[in-house]
């Protein structure tokens, strides 16, 4: 099987996951958010702030390192299995005996058993972070799906039968303890390998050298990304945190529909083809031709429909997340798009040169946050999708640097997604306005999601058509289907 029937396959596994574990965990959440108040939203979420930073030690790094490593041999898996579950150990006690302070930090004496709880969740990642490192290097995203459907189903499936039953926000915390402990068992059957003791200081080193640029990333990333739920947990409570959440989650879900697929197989072939310029710089404007043609109608369509999402999918309860979810929609396209500049620094084996990215980002995320706090939620929001698009000029240069697109080369590949998208918000902006009277939340909400996916669908066809059948044909190659027209 060569690269592009590997990278076809990749994609069609990564999706099947990501967009399966996604579309599982928006089922879920649309019903625990009708069972739980916004306020066991935000207390998990305050929670979930401690809990993702200290799992950014957990791993150090050396997962990517385990992908991106071209010679790698048996003594740097089992060094990279003892140094994370060693750290793991060691995080989970710190995080139980820290709960209690944590707790006072916000004034909500309820999060130190909730804390205490979640921090079992560091074993889980110590006990199977090689492993699923070693299913991704060799692209077994079969093994990796079939992992992510059963812990996010069990897992869902506990969660829901404890909120029916009246356990509240302890609801939320048996959902994510479960998914860790199908996660683990499951990857362990699906990956042969088994760790010894050939421990050595030389391939920790090896390893450690690659991935403490990453743990400094991630640690960057931590507060880029979670210092909003810091400041509004900690200066307008878990009510408010609650509300941003709803919004936050179906960005994310959106995100990770797309970026965690492009991650889990942009990274191993971009990472073999780092010495082939020419056929890095070719894979690069394809992937991001084929990520904008669903990204940007995903975007704009939410923007467009997020009243109705929220009155449809949520609940009148959660009305005051909407103007939040029509700001960071807006996003999506900037984060999305962004991951295969991200993946790129990564594959050619500069990922102190992300760090300094995500050093950027940190500091307007957090600077921006701060000041925006004292105007809400929508300010909060806002100062993050203005930082996003400031910054993405920034990415494109370092990208340059490694690859040599050209500027407007590179911003061609929008034009048609763009141009589509456009056609598809006018056409649901029309659908509105002649409906909303006649139709109810849900019906208006259908009705304008048909209509605006035939639109798209349609505008494409017409005005590329070239590049629509190319599209048919990677998804077809994906399924194992022949391709639908002859070149």
């Amino acid at each position: 099987m060569n690269l592009r029937q590997k990278a076809a396959k990749g994609v069609a596994w990564s999706a099947i996951e990501n967009w399966g574990n996604q579309a599982i965990y928006f089922v879920l959440f649309l019903v625990l958010a009708r069972l739980l108040p916004p306020e066991a939203f935000g207390l998990v979420s305050l929670a979930g702030v401690f809990i993702s930073f200290m799992m950014v030690f957990a791993d150090q790094g050396i997962s990517d390192a385990i992908v991106q490593r071209q010679e790698l041999e048996p003594e740097h898996l089992d060094t990279a299995f003892w140094t994370n579950l060693g750290v793991s150990a060691l995080l989970t006690i710190f995080s139980i005996a820290a709960a209690p302070s944590v707790s006072n930090l916000f004034h909500q004496p309820s999060l130190t058993p909730i804390l205490t709880w979640l921090s079992l969740s560091f074993l889980g990642s110590g006990l199977s972070s090689v492993q699923q490192s070693l299913l991704r290097r060799q692209f077994a995203f079969r093994a990796l799906a079939v992992r992510s459907l059963l812990a996010i189903s069990l897992g869902g499936i506990v969660g829901v039968s404890m909120a029916y039953l009246g356990w509240g926000v302890w609801s939320l915390v048996g959902q994510q303890l479960v998914g860790r402990l199908v996660a683990v068992i499951t990857l362990w059957w699906a990956s042969d390998w088994r760790p010894g003791l050939r421990i050595s200081t030389k391939h920790f080193k090896d390893l450690f050298s690659f991935g403490m640029n990453m743990l400094g990333s991630s640690i960057l990333a931590f507060f880029s990304i979670r210092s909003d739920d810091f400041l509004i947990g900690y200066f307008l409570g878990p009510v408010a945190l609650g509300y941003y959440t709803i919004a936050y989650r179906l960005l994310i879900a959106m995100t990770q529909m797309l970026s965690a697929t492009t991650r889990q197989v942009a990274l191993p072939i971009f990472s073999k083809l780092q010495q082939q310029t020419e056929q890095l710089r070719q894979a690069f404007l394809n992937a991001t031709q084929l990520l904008s043609l669903f990204v940007f109608p995903a975007s704009l369509g939410l923007v467009a429909l997020a009243p109705e999402v929220v009155r449809s999918l949520f609940g009148e309860q959660w009305i005051p997340s909407v103007p939040v979810m029509q700001i960071l929609a807006l996003s999506v396209i900037t984060q999305i798009v962004g991951t295969l500049g991200g993946i790129i620094l990564v594959a050619a084996g500069k990922p102190d040169w992300g760090l300094k990215m995500i050093l950027l980002n940190t500091v307007g995320n957090v600077i921006g946050f701060a000041i925006a706090v004292r105007w809400g939620i929508v300010a909060v929001a806002a100062s993050f999708v203005i930082r996003d698009y400031l910054l993405q000029p920034v990415l494109f240069w370092l990208v340059y640097k490694l690859t040599g697109i050209k500027f407007f080369t590179y911003i061609r590949q929008f034009v048609v997604p763009l141009v589509g998208s456009l056609m598809m918000v006018i056409s649901i902006l029309g659908a509105k306005y002649f409906l909303s009277n006649l139709l109810n939340s849900q019906a208006l909400l259908a009705t304008c999601m048909a209509l605006g996916a035939f639109i798209y669908i349609v505008t494409i066809l017409l005005i590329a058509p070239k590049i629509f059948w190319q599209v048919v044909d990677f998804a077809s190659l994906s399924l194992g289907f022949p391709k639908f027209r002859k070149t």
